[in-house]
């Protein structure tokens, strides 16, 4: 009895011996250690979190490029990337992600030229890892020394701070939390297109307010001053079970979304958007572009036939004159768009701002040089906007629209253009 007593003893130590070294083997696995590599050759190969939720490693550019180009991504099961190496900085297929023995993480081109840097040289890093929650961690010791979801690019996931010292960005757009607690979509970093505070129910002065995005789809802010989090959104598809990812993403196209997908699946669908009017969007059809709608599709154009696309395979890109303003002063006239509203940069200065009739308005436009559009509101208010050269993008507005006071306003916009000869006479071609 002693003898079957012992047996079991030492069965139970090897099993638990055995479920250790498992254990440590999966630990291992998931540990990433200085002088290890990704390359863009082999795409399938990444470093993965402890339960393969999220994982490291090269994906095809968006949109793919010829000859083929890659992007070190951190990507949800499926292929749907929420953070990138170098903000989507894109590299050919001898690009490499190098965990350097020095602590440092670095993305490399096929040419040998560094592209992105964590800049953690000489900070003791001694290992890295990626958690289940999608964080890449860069750690000396126990200590973080750098992490993804403290340097984030275009998107935050469940379980990720965004506070007010960080920025997503996408091309020339940007999102940040403001220390009031508004939110800011930004084009340029200057120009605020969007700008939502929080709702009348808070009343206090905020000290470090904090964004965050929960797993069932609440899109909210918590401060040390706040009682309870105050609520920014709610996705479409909230506190719906299944097993999904919410993240919050800011687009190419300068719209903030929060979007959801099912492990695995490798898709996403759109659960609520911050500006509902994508041509609200600060220059989303580019300098003379104008945005309008196809069925529920934004879509960009020109103006007029006065006008040709900057690059006709990408018609975001904008318009430009088919004859320059300078090229031909004396045949110079006033263009009148219709249904349309001008979104400039930099904004009117109080001297291009003044009281005319909308004749008036026109006139002053095409006898100055320093103008290149006009703006006037049939509103009872007698303004005229006058448009200096810039950066210049028009989008679709119901003339008739309701300006919330219960009156119609009727906008009346003109933009210089070239009288062009065409084989039945002189005039503006529309």
């Amino acid at each position: 009895m002693a003898l079957q007593t012992h047996i079991s003893l030492s069965h139970l130590l090897l099993i638990a011996f055995l479920l250790s070294a498992a254990v440590s083997a999966v630990s291992a696995a998931t540990t990433i250690s200085p002088g290890s590599s990704l390359s863009a050759a082999t795409p399938n190969t990444a470093w993965s979190s402890p339960n393969d939720t999220f994982s490291l490693g090269f994906i095809s550019s968006d949109p793919p490029t010829s000859p083929p180009s890659y992007v070190a991504a951190i990507s949800y099961s499926g292929g749907v990337p929420v953070w990138s190496a170098g903000a989507g900085k894109v590299v050919d297929s001898g690009g490499t992600l190098q965990f350097l023995q020095s602590g440092t993480l670095r993305l490399v081109n096929g040419s040998g030229a560094t592209l992105w840097d964590s800049n953690t040289t000489s900070r003791g890093v001694s290992s890295a890892e990626i958690d289940d929650s999608g964080n890449l961690v860069l750690r000396n010791g126990t200590v973080t020394v750098w992490s993804s979801f403290d340097n984030p690019t275009d998107s935050i996931v469940p379980g990720q701070n965004f506070t007010v010292s960080k920025v997503l960005r996408s091309g020339l757009y940007s999102f940040k939390l403001v220390k009031n607690g508004n939110l800011t979509l930004l084009w340029n970093d200057i120009n605020v297109y969007w700008n939502q505070g929080l709702n009348s129910s808070v009343n206090t002065s905020l000290g470090s307010p904090t964004l965050g995005l929960r797993s069932i789809g609440i899109l909210s802010i918590s401060d040390p001053q706040l009682s309870t989090d105050a609520i920014v959104a709610y996705s479409s598809d909230y506190a719906e079970a299944g097993d999904i990812l919410r993240f919050l993403k800011l687009g190419s196209d300068g719209n903030l979304r929060i979007y959801s997908s099912t492990r695995g699946s490798g898709t996403v669908t759109e659960r609520w958007a911050a500006v509902t009017d994508q041509c609200e969007v600060f220059g989303y059809c580019g300098d003379m572009g104008v945005c309008s709608y196809n069925d529920s599709d934004p879509v960009c154009g020109c103006m007029s036939l006065n006008f040709e696309l900057v690059d006709p395979k990408d018609s975001r890109k904008g318009c430009k004159r088919k004859m320059e303003i300078k090229d031909c002063p004396q045949s110079v006239t006033m263009l009148d768009l219709e249904h349309t509203r001008f979104l400039t940069y930099p904004p009117e200065t109080e001297s291009q701002i003044f009281f005319a009739g909308i004749s008036a308005c026109r006139l002053n436009c095409l006898g100055s040089s320093a103008c290149d559009a006009s703006t006037s509101l049939s509103d009872g208010t007698g303004l005229c906007y006058s448009k200096t050269p810039g950066f210049l993008s028009g989008g679709d507005l119901d003339c008739n629209a309701d300006t919330g006071s219960g009156s119609r306003q009727q906008v009346q916009i003109q933009i210089k253009v070239v009288m062009q000869v065409r084989s039945q006479g002189t005039g503006v071609m529309l």
